[in-house]
């Protein structure tokens, strides 16, 4: 492989900041000062077994691991043509602050049972220890963020490397791991055959503490029961643009005591400990502890013959300044750098000493950029080192330009713990257990009104029945809402997860409906009134088929207007492969009383945008037990999707729907509402002057609508959509290379040969199904919901937005000029 070249950057931004005798060099360059602390084993005396808590070896493995991901990001931005101009990128100082942590546990700690979730910046040092483990190619430490390549961020399903958590999401990626744990615990308590799992683990940057996602999982009750769940703060005291003024570590401290977590908090290495307990060490670590983040930062920056002076200041004692002049300058610059998120040896002594009974934070301090000429300064988050800089930190890490990507000399002891703790960490593939099908109808006959949500309440007892080796392998969720959204049948018959049984209270109550029984055997999680919880816990519920074997079908219920709250966290559950099911209820305008608050405008159009997801819409009973059961069958299984059910409180007239009951064209409507829709009018198409399109609850207008244009003498063919998304996949497929012909649903709703203008309508934005006017380049009017309501009755709602059967019929005879 071709050296790096050392030609200067021309990346737009900060880059290359620094002295190329900066300290940090400096220290890498010197024989470390810290204590030498090697820990044996008292199972074994072997030599592998020592290599694993060598502190002098597993500072040589950081030191390479720190050049490796700096050079993984210099190949990037200087190593590859760039014709675009367009910056490329990279954290090579997010990076370095975290090689320790990492290496730690890479390297000593972790088994490979355990799952880690790597921050998104430290994603370069994440690589270079899989390459010094053997679980990545060589050809690819040249190729971050190009196509084919090393991802940006972690990526469980797009890097070639081994990686346990996408964490692209900030503050998302860090949960992640929390509900994995928990799901696994899920599965466990289900399953035998569920394989064993150790520690959950989240390495994360303290501005992500910032994000709300992370406290709204730290505070939910069921999680301080999590004893396998570790978390490392990266606490580098700096963000994106700044040094963070006051991290308030106390604050967060007592915010994780409170939630039931222990709190772990490594701030000095062992080196300025001892300095600490000599005359005048107890100043210094005052005067350290005191300083704001700002000052403190500035002193790493600082030249080694001004740090005395910047500590001791106008008011220090002889005492400290004593201190402070009986240190060589180069020694104290290190010291200052001797925080406890670097010191080895305090890391592994403290992952020995966690509490496995309840979660674990390690608020571990550390200096961003660690090691690099542009550590410490408050704008090195995207700076890249230029060079020359790049030359000399080969320099002090001994490695070298020409052969940047070298690995230990054979024979060494950092070989040796390279190539033990490859094998360590090797996992076997992942075996999934066989499961049941999922039928493709059931029996019962739909015939009463009924609204989609309290059928799908009805559907999930029937499908218990009718199919219970795989009904065991599905499991609901919701954020308090259980019982408003009709899974009160189903819970009564599973019971509610609970890690450990619980004494039901009211068990001998005679007038309680819901029958809220506790129990390690439960098949609904029921979390707090938060739903970035909900699917985030939904994404790793989704995941366990691909984690351990275990095949899990997630449905979560939620009122609709929030899915647009969730959608973020559930859109980086369906990248990182958690493959669910999302149920939005109620939905639109047709909750009038509920008013302008309780909308959900947009949601038809997220669904149908989100990748690797199906929306569905059904309007009646019997399309909605045949699309959840398409649904369910392409959950838990590779090559699977995830769905978004858009369904509603309003019962509704099922012999509207004109299902067959020969069997031949009862099999053919399933299988056209699995497709996305059918035709309930049954007159030849070529003969209708206008078609109306509808979907979900407003089908009663709609049909009505088709009645009171044929007593005017309009022929009006009525097509229900079951998924306008299927309907436009099927649209934007036509014609395309290599697509199929024969079961085209776009073509048989809409024959090209039958052209006649188009009215949709729907219980949301009208510019979901504006498409269908490319379908044959007929007419159409959009009907839908576009602006803020009311509290009303369904009637009056239905008036004001436009959607009622008088402005269906009255949009109708607009198209055809009459």
């Amino acid at each position: 492989m071709s050296a790096i070249p050392t030609y200067a950057t021309n990346v737009p931004g900060p880059s290359g900041f620094g002295r190329e005798d900066h300290p940090a060099l400096e220290h890498l360059r010197r024989p470390p000062t810290y204590p030498r602390i090697i820990m044996t084993s008292s199972i074994s005396s072997r030599r592998d077994t020592d290599l694993t808590h060598d502190v002098d070896v597993l500072r040589d493995v950081a030191e390479r691991v720190r050049w490796i991901a700096t050079a993984i990001v210099d190949a990037a931005n200087r190593g590859r043509p760039n014709e675009s101009g367009v910056k490329v990128g990279g954290h090579q100082a997010s990076s370095a602050s975290m090689v320790e942590i990492m290496v730690a546990l890479w390297f000593s700690e972790l088994t490979n049972l355990d799952r880690v979730s790597v921050k998104p910046h430290a994603s370069p040092v994440l690589h270079a220890i899989n390459y010094l483990l053997g679980d990545l190619d060589r050809r690819y430490l040249t190729t971050l963020r190009a196509k084919g390549g090393l991802q940006s961020y972690p990526s469980r399903r797009k890097d070639p490397d081994t990686v346990d958590f996408s964490t692209g999401s900030v503050g998302i990626g860090a949960t992640a791991a929390l509900w994995a744990a928990m799901s696994h615990r899920y599965v466990s308590s289900h399953f035998a055959t569920t394989p064993a799992a150790g520690r959950f683990v989240s390495l994360l940057g303290d501005a992500e503490l910032d994000e709300g996602a992370i406290w709204e999982a730290v505070a939910d009750p069921s999680v301080a029961q999590l004893g396998e769940l570790l978390w490392i703060v990266d606490l580098n005291r700096q963000s994106l643009d700044r040094v963070v003024p006051d991290v308030q570590i106390h604050r967060l401290m007592g915010m994780f005591e409170a939630a039931g977590w222990q709190v772990v908090t490594l701030k000095w290495g062992r080196a300025i400990a001892e300095l600490f307990g000599r005359p005048g060490g107890g100043e210094l670590r005052k005067r350290l502890e005191d300083m704001p983040n700002e000052e403190y930062q500035r002193l790493l920056r600082a030249d080694f013959s001004e740090v005395a002076d910047r500590i001791a200041g106008a008011t220090g004692s002889e005492d400290l300044r004593g201190l402070l002049a009986s240190l060589p300058a180069p020694e104290l610059a290190d010291a200052l750098r001797d925080l406890g998120g670097h010191d080895i040896g305090l890391l592994l002594d403290t992952f020995r000493e966690i509490d496995e009974t309840r979660p674990t934070v390690i608020f571990a301090y550390t200096v961003k950029g660690r090691g690099l000429p542009t550590e410490g300064h408050p704008n090195n988050h995207s700076a890249l080192l230029t060079g020359d800089q790049m030359v000399e930190l080969a320099r002090a890490t001994g490695a070298h330009m020409d052969d940047p990507w070298a690995t230990f000399p054979p024979g060494s002891d950092a070989a040796a713990l390279c190539e033990m703790r490859g094998a360590a960490m090797s996992r076997p593939p992942i075996v999934p257990q066989p499961t049941g099908p999922v039928p493709l109808r059931l029996s019962r006959s739909h015939k009463a009104p009924i609204a989609t949500q309290a059928s799908l309440g009805r559907f999930l007892a029937d499908f218990k029945r009718a199919a219970p080796e795989i009904a065991a392998r599905v499991v609901t969720c919701s954020p308090d809402v259980a019982s408003s959204t009709n899974l009160g049948g189903w819970i009564n018959k599973t019971g509610v997860w609970s890690a450990a049984d619980r004494l039901d209270w009211f068990a001998d109550d005679t007038e309680r409906v819901l029958k809220w029984s506790e129990l390690t055997s439960g098949q609904h999680i029921e979390l707090g009134i938060a739903e970035v919880n909900l699917v985030c816990l939904l994404g790793e519920l989704g995941a366990t088929w691909s984690r351990w074997g275990e095949r899990l079908i997630p449905i979560a219920t939620l009122y609709d207007p929030f899915i647009s709250r969730a959608l973020e966290p559930w859109s980086y559950g369906i990248y990182s492969g958690g493959q669910s099911i999302i149920v939005g209820t109620p939905s639109g305008v047709t909750l009038a009383p509920e008013g302008g608050a309780h909308q959900s405008i947009t949601t038809p159009s997220i669904g149908l945008e989100q990748p690797e997801c199906i929306a569905w819409e059904p309007a009646f009973a019997q399309d909605l037990e045949w699309c959840m059961l398409t649904a369910m069958s392409r959950v838990g299984v590779e090559g699977g999707t995830s769905s978004y059910f858009r369904l509603s409180t309003r019962p509704i007239d099922q012999s509207l729907a004109a299902v067959p009951e020969d069997e031949l064209l009862l099999e053919r409507r399933r299988q056209q509402a699995v497709a996305g829709g059918y035709r309930i009018t049954d007159h030849d198409p070529a003969i209708e002057q206008v078609t109306l399109v509808g979907v979900g609850a407003i089908m009663p207008e709609v049909i009505a609508a088709a009645g009171a244009l044929t007593a005017q003498g309009v022929t009006a063919g009525v097509v229900c959509l079951t998924s306008p998304d299927l309907v436009f996949r099927s649209f934007n497929q036509r014609g395309a290379v290599g697509s199929a012909r024969g079961d085209d649903i776009v073509t048989a709703l809409f024959p090209p040969a039958s052209a006649a203008p188009l009215v949709t309508v729907m219980d949301g934005h009208p510019h979901t199904l504006s498409f269908l006017a490319g379908a044959r380049g007929d007419r159409i009017r959009c009907l839908g919901v576009s602006d803020f309501g009311q509290s009303s009755d369904l009637g009056d709602a239905y008036r004001l937005h436009g959607i009622d059967t008088g402005s269906i019929v009255n949009a109708a005879l607009t198209l055809i000029g009459r």
